[in-house]
């Protein structure tokens, strides 16, 4: 079955997995398979001040929705756009008096589509929200308990005159949120900012090494003429070539773990026991819990307390990074580093995991030949690991080739963004505001280079006059977010 920009596609019975999406033609290594546009979004509780709720864009300065004082968006064009959608939403918000969660705006949302338009098929969709899988039989107590407040809240913030939905149909949305609810990024892909529902894409199942990528785009509104405008979407992008016939996956959490627990997560998080290669064989496992080797290989025991150690630890730059102590963040990395050099491998994943803290804090510091130094040792040991064209691997060696760039390193640093730009032009895309701004770092670099080339002192005597003729320019503040996984999941 295929609806409008779905014909690529089709949907059949995976073996074990159940409903799942297959080629019907040939793709080849960053094409887009399908764009999506969200059936329904909201941008999260702590950011709707700061983030476009159009286009999930962030910018200085927003316009302010003159009636509930809460929806703000870039302009009157994203304004417009959303009045649809947010129509109802404002009457209510005044009504109740201030905006609910996050999770009680998008269901709102989604109920007042389906109030529109009925809960069947939408056009361009292959499914339709009432046959989304919810997993509320597997719900635990905890989440059982989570559930009934959050219908209990809805039902309070529904207005009387909308359709009413039973207390079945409601836990059934809330169900369908919470395992497929969709990380939505800012333009610069750098900040998670809010959540939204893609029936068609929660058609796409999960492997640990997929063969496709899923990127948020926020769309552009700035042309002059609005036929050039272009939708808030998502795109299911090939990572290498597809055959017809072949499945259709992506990966819905991180790499970086062992497939132990990747597996654990996945059960926890997706209600499904992971069957793929790279978890049934624990494909890369022995990379990411790489010791040492040669004559002073360290013991089991050694092994141990050091990985407890570097637990011990994250759970404490976790705390000081949330309260914004950057220095103490550097102070324990230098001391984890310490402990791990000896004993883990170049490849280990808690080796890595501090390498990545360490070198994205000391950039924010301005401290840059350090970070650099510990920026590059992460990206060789993700090259490893990774998938080559991983859009993490892309995002982490674009971070380390800035980095390398700042510490006046031109030959690495533009090596490195060479490399980036390599692997985003097939996760992201030649026209996504991040493949774009990689593309105008890629160039000055290379001029820079050549400069270099020519003559290594006239290349600094004349990089030191351009940067003290400019402010210093601040790396972006460290995130204190994990690595996104595909769908948000409610804490």
């Amino acid at each position: 079955m295929t609806k409008g920009g779905m014909e690529t596609v089709e949907v059949f019975t995976s073996e074990g997995k159940g409903r799942a999406l297959k080629a019907v033609k040939e793709f080849l290594s960053g094409e887009v398979i399908f764009a999506e546009p969200a059936y329904a979004a909201v941008v999260f509780d702590s950011l709707t001040h700061l983030i476009c709720h159009t286009c999930f864009k962030r910018q200085e300065k927003l316009h302010r929705c003159g009636q509930c004082k809460f929806a703000h968006y870039c302009d009157r064009t994203c304004q417009r756009g959303a009045w649809l959608n947010h129509k109802n939403e404002c009457s209510a918000i005044k009504k109740h008096g201030k905006a609910p969660n996050e999770n009680i705006r998008l269901a709102a949302r989604i109920m007042w589509r389906i109030e529109r338009e009925g809960g069947g098929l939408t056009e361009g969709s292959l499914v339709s929200i009432d046959d989304l899988q919810n997993h509320v039989e597997n719900f635990g107590e905890e989440e059982k308990k989570e559930l009934r407040a959050d219908v209990e809240s809805f039902i309070e913030f529904w207005p009387p005159q909308s359709q009413q939905f039973g207390m079945q149909y409601i836990s059934h949305i809330f169900g369908v949120i919470n395992c497929n609810g969709f990380t939505l990024s800012d333009q610069r892909g750098l900040q998670a900012v809010g959540v939204g529902v893609f029936p068609n894409l929660c058609l796409v199942n999960h492997d640990c090494w997929p063969n496709c990528t899923v990127i948020f785009n926020n769309g552009n509104h700035e042309a002059v003429r609005s036929m050039f405008h272009t939708q808030m979407r998502i795109e299911l992008r090939a990572l290498g070539k597809i055959s017809p016939g072949e499945e259709l996956t992506v990966s819905y959490i991180d790499f970086l773990n062992v497939s132990e627990d990747r597996r654990k997560q996945l059960k926890k998080q997706y209600y499904f026991d992971c069957t793929c290669e790279h978890c049934q064989k624990k494909i890369k496992d022995d990379l990411m819990l790489a010791v040492k080797e040669g004559e002073h290989k360290p013991s089991q025991d050694m092994v141990k307390e050091v990985i407890q150690f570097s637990k011990d630890t994250l759970e404490k730059i976790n705390k000081a990074r949330s309260e914004g102590v950057y220095h103490e963040v550097v102070k324990l990395c230098r001391e984890c580093l310490k402990k791990q050099e000896p004993v883990l491998g170049d490849t280990n994943i808690y080796l890595l995991r501090i390498l990545s803290i360490v070198s994205e804090v000391l950039s924010y510091l301005q401290m840059f030949e350090e970070a650099a130094d510990h920026a590059k040792r992460m990206v060789d040991g993700y090259m490893y690991i990774y998938h080559p064209n991983n859009a993490q691997l892309g995002m982490a060696m674009m971070r380390a080739g800035v980095t390398h760039w700042h510490a006046g390193l031109i030959e690495i640093g533009h090596g490195m963004i060479c490399k980036a730009y390599a692997i985003l032009l097939v996760t992201h895309g030649p026209t996504h505001p991040i493949t774009k701004d990689l593309e105008v770092m890629r160039v000055q670099t290379e001029m820079e280079l050549r400069m270099f080339q020519q003559n290594e002192f006239m290349y600094y005597k004349m990089r030191e006059a351009a940067l003290s003729n400019q402010k210093v320019q601040v790396m972006p503040e460290p995130s204190t977010e994990a690595s996104q996984d595909l769908f948000v999941k409610k804490q």
